[in-house]
């Protein structure tokens, strides 16, 4: 293994290739070193995971534990207020993906059910039909609009929310909240406030479908007698947020980088046929949930390099599913590859459990806005869109677009 690449300090993350592309030194340390060391702000000795078979090997290896509670969370960036952690952070109850099994398996297997391919194929008239009237509220809009606040995160807002059975009108309270608690920099006080401010409504929202449960995905965990509430308010808060901030951001980030790619835009929208594989190499080539941990519970061969017990672990899915190992020409958007085998969902254990439902509403949100939006175009110069970089799940601030038809 070549070892001309400097070591990185701290997570390099400055998109200086552009807004859909990997920082270049993230690029640069995939060819050199895709398992490298990293020295993190703290002074920790960790690893930084980049290129593709790595990355898949790693999270299907359960040694690398989810949990940040058996050591020290180091972190690759610098967050204003927290203090350098010298113990384990505690584990919050229900929150599976940061679990190893059993406990892992036995909150997940609740929910297996729900989210079969078979139900979500079930919901697919009736997430076309949310689709459909959102897109009948932008016709009645004077362009120009933000794409985010009128389309992009009211869609997966009102399906996580009637799947779930969080009322709609409370979306003020947990969209503010979630985006609060996923700002990568936000200050330490104000991040758990947020998250405080998430919990407590979902407690108080968990508590009342014990007593009284509908027919809805959390009132059919709360019949669990097994499960406390915490672990419920847990899940909630997992699905919830997981539930229309992933997709939401696909929605926006997907259309302006096909705005960015008009031949292959204009092949979608003359061959709807081409969904499909559009919304596999979207999420691919995107990656929005990018950064993961993992954490070392013993001495592990990855890569040609030995990752010591005890070491926190940086997973780039986004490097992953550039590394031209595995997807020729990967910085480049082709709606024709056949892109199945990407990481963007994760792999092994914790593989995204709502993956279906967000293809399902990908496909009928890409679909219908190119389908009614014929004249779709940004309304700013693409230099101006703000992007995400402040945040843990990547995608756009605001996409400002506008269009001269519509049509039904």
């Amino acid at each position: 293994m070549s070892q001309t690449a400097p070591i990185p300090h701290g997570l390099p993350m400055e998109r200086d290739a552009g807004p859909f592309n990997p920082p270049r030194r993230i690029t640069r340390l995939r060819e050199a070193r895709p398992v490298s060391p990293m020295v993190f702000p703290d002074g920790h000795q960790g690893w930084l995971v980049t290129g593709y078979d790595a990355v898949r090997q790693l999270m299907a290896d359960t040694r690398f534990s989810s949990r940040q509670d058996i050591g020290v969370l180091h972190v690759p960036y610098e967050i204003p207020g927290m203090p350098v952690a010298t113990e384990p952070s505690p584990q919050m109850p229900g929150v599976f993906i940061a679990m190893d099994p059993p406990d892992h398996g036995r909150l997940r297997k609740r929910l297996t059910g729900a989210f079969t391919v078979k139900r979500m194929r079930m919901l697919e008239e009736h997430i076309n039909d949310i689709v459909e009237r959102q897109l009948d509220h932008l016709t009645r809009l004077t362009p120009p609009i933000d794409l985010v606040a009128e389309f992009a995160l009211p869609v997966p807002s009102l399906v996580i929310c009637e799947l779930l059975g969080v009322p709609y009108a409370d979306r003020e309270n947990f969209q503010v909240n979630s985006a609060k608690f996923l700002v990568r920099d936000q200050p330490l006080d104000e991040k758990m406030a947020a998250l405080g401010a998430l919990t407590s409504y979902l407690a108080e929202l968990v508590t009342r479908k014990r007593a009284e449960p509908g027919e809805d995905i959390l009132s059919d965990l709360a019949r669990h007698e097994d499960l406390t509430i915490e672990e419920l308010t847990g899940v909630a808060f997992l699905l919830l947020l997981a539930g229309h901030e992933t997709t939401a951001n696909m929605l926006a980030l997907g259309t302006f980088a096909l705005l960015e790619n008009p031949e292959q835009l204009a092949e979608l929208r003359a061959d709807p046929e081409l969904l499909p594989d559009a919304v596999e190499e979207l999420l691919r080539y995107l990656s929005i949930a990018d950064i993961f941990y993992r954490y070392a519970t013993e001495d592990i061969e990855l890569g040609g390099e030995t990752i010591g017990k005890g070491s926190t672990v940086v997973v780039s899915l986004l490097a992953a599913n550039h590394d031209p190992q595995r997807f020729d020409n990967p910085d480049t958007l082709d709606i024709h590859r056949k892109a199945r085998g990407h990481l963007s969902f994760g792999h092994g254990i914790h593989q995204c459990l709502g993956q279906q439902l967000a293809r399902i509403e990908m496909r009928a949100g890409f679909g219908g806005l190119l389908r009614r939006f014929p004249t779709l175009k940004l309304a700013i110069p693409a230099s101006e869109v703000k992007l995400r970089t402040d945040m843990n799940i990547y995608g756009v601030h605001e996409l400002p677009v506008t269009w001269t038809e519509t049509a039904r």
